[in-house]
């Protein structure tokens, strides 16, 4: 298919080539009866301007990627939704890769994106920001933030939750509702957020019986068979409340604790993290411990394009925000 060039253009409007040239880039040097007639030759010939080849002249493009964990994860479409919202604000566009936490494939999106020459790169890393390509990206003087990663080095900017509080505060939550006898659902624990929330749930429970069901994703179906095994225990040896390192586990092990027949909350208590949407929509709605999923990626992406526009005297920040408690009616007081 031929496309229309910037010459054609030139010759319909009768101008030159630098006039065209300004038209597009610095229109306001172009007086305004002059400026429509090549405006209006550009719409005659149907011309697209090769933006990528004057991408590649200039050295960067107008492209920030986001490279998440599960972009099927409803936690990072809020993420994304938040970055979006400043990415388009500045002229940007986005581009979202999913890694799928597989160290190869994130390695594969970063070498391809810096071929692109993208802007800068917003990314959840699988190996908390330690890979050899990630480092060397940022050698070469991308602009990188890592999202939801709380990683304290000086050549880049982060933005995270306090994981650690979190996992106290539902501790603290349990406590206060008189539980004894109390479970965490969550893993991998090479996942440090998971860590951090189990470390401060633990924290805090001195005294408390706990009990712990790993898991290998953070998934409804992992959810679902961590509460296959907490529905065959026997009642007495069975935690009344039992804390997920994610909403989507929480909303697994409500699914099969109600096929089950065991009544939430009566007989155990179920609590979230993240808040994401469909926590407040489940049949019996989710309590959860909130992060502020958007504002998270918005702070990531204003950081981002503050380092793209003033590389020189940028000084890269780590960003923290807490988490909060959002009490539902899938906790209650333990009923035996």
């Amino acid at each position: 298919m031929e496309t229309t060039s910037i010459k054609e253009v030139a010759r319909q409007a009768g101008v030159s080539l630098g006039t065209v040239s300004n038209v597009l880039n610095r229109p306001h040097l172009v007086a305004d009866t002059t400026r429509q007639r090549v405006l209006e030759a550009i719409r005659e010939l149907g011309y697209v301007r090769n933006d990528s080849a004057r991408q590649l002249r200039a050295g960067r493009s107008r492209t920030i990627a986001i490279v998440v964990l599960d972009v099927s994860n409803p936690f990072f479409t809020d993420v994304i939704r938040g970055a979006e919202e400043a990415i388009d604000a500045a002229g940007a566009v986005a581009v979202v890769c999913n890694s799928g936490q597989s160290a190869a494939r994130e390695r594969r999106h970063l070498e391809l994106l810096e071929e692109q020459r993208v802007q800068g790169v917003l990314i959840t890393p699988v190996d908390g920001g330690r890979d050899s390509q990630l480092v060397n990206l940022i050698k070469r003087g991308v602009p990188v933030v890592l999202v939801d990663r709380g990683i304290w080095q000086s050549d880049r900017c982060s933005v995270a939750v306090d994981d650690v509080l979190g996992g106290r505060i539902a501790g603290q939550h349990f406590r206060e509702l008189g539980h004894d006898h109390v479970a965490f659902v969550g893993g991998p624990l090479t996942i440090p957020q998971v860590a951090d929330r189990q470390r401060g749930f633990e924290s805090v429970l001195s005294g408390v019986r706990v009990r712990t069901f790993l898991t290998a994703e953070l998934t409804v179906a992992a959810g679902r068979q961590a509460g296959h095994a907490l529905a065959d225990l026997a009642a007495p040896d069975r935690p009344t409340a039992v804390f997920c390192a994610n909403d989507l586990l929480a909303l697994g092990l409500l699914q099969e604790m109600t096929q089950r027949g065991i009544s939430v909350p009566d007989e155990v208590a179920i609590l979230g993290y993240d808040d994401i949407d469909f926590a407040a929509a489940a049949a019996v709605p989710l309590s959860s411990v909130r992060q502020p999923r958007e504002h998270l990626g918005r702070a990531a992406a204003e950081l981002l394009l503050e380092e793209t526009r003033s590389p020189d005297t940028h000084a890269h920040r780590n960003l923290v925000f807490h988490p909060e408690l959002v009490a539902r009616k899938s906790t209650a007081r333990p009923r035996r």
